[in-house]
């Protein structure tokens, strides 16, 4: 019977394990990966907060819209009735998202409100939601717009 041993034979001038190199070039793809996997940490809780923000600018901009159509225009009516009227304005409100230590973010609402058509009445209500981000790392990101734009029929 024969036996065949899986250990080699070790030679004075040979030693096992890892020089130098090779550790340094391992280390230095371990931090690569490490950095890359963090890198896109950051960059997804960036995008998470801009959508965040956009999210309750889009909101405000709904209600902006959600007002315009609440007031009363019935040209059909005697007296006719335009509590809509064509204008523009401005509203500065605060975005509804969490604060830190009671620093709401503002932003302001420009509605504007045009005729599109006399016969059929015909108005077209625009809400522009202007934003920015929060002030962070010695730079100020924004502004950005947030639009809603619908048309309305009298006593609709």
């Amino acid at each position: 019977m024969r036996t065949v041993s899986s250990r080699v034979p070790a030679s004075k001038n040979s030693s096992l394990g890892f020089t130098l190199t090779e550790v340094v070039i391992s280390l230095a793809i371990a931090g690569l990966v490490f950095s890359g996997v963090m890198y896109g940490y950051v960059l997804t809780t960036d995008q998470a907060e801009w959508s965040c923000y956009s999210l309750a600018a889009h909101s405000l901009a709904m209600q902006g819209v959600e007002q315009a159509r609440a007031a009363k225009w019935d040209p059909q009516a005697w007296p006719g009735i335009d509590d809509l009227g064509v204008t523009n304005f401005a509203q500065v409100s605060t975005l509804d998202v969490p604060v830190i230590a009671g620093n709401p973010t503002l932003a302001t609402n420009y509605i504007s409100i045009s005729t599109v058509s006399i016969y059929p009445p015909l108005r077209e209500l625009r809400s522009d939601c202007v934003w920015s981000l929060p002030y962070r790392k010695a730079r100020l990101r924004g502004p950005f717009t947030n639009t809603v734009v619908t048309q309305r029929a009298a006593d609709q």
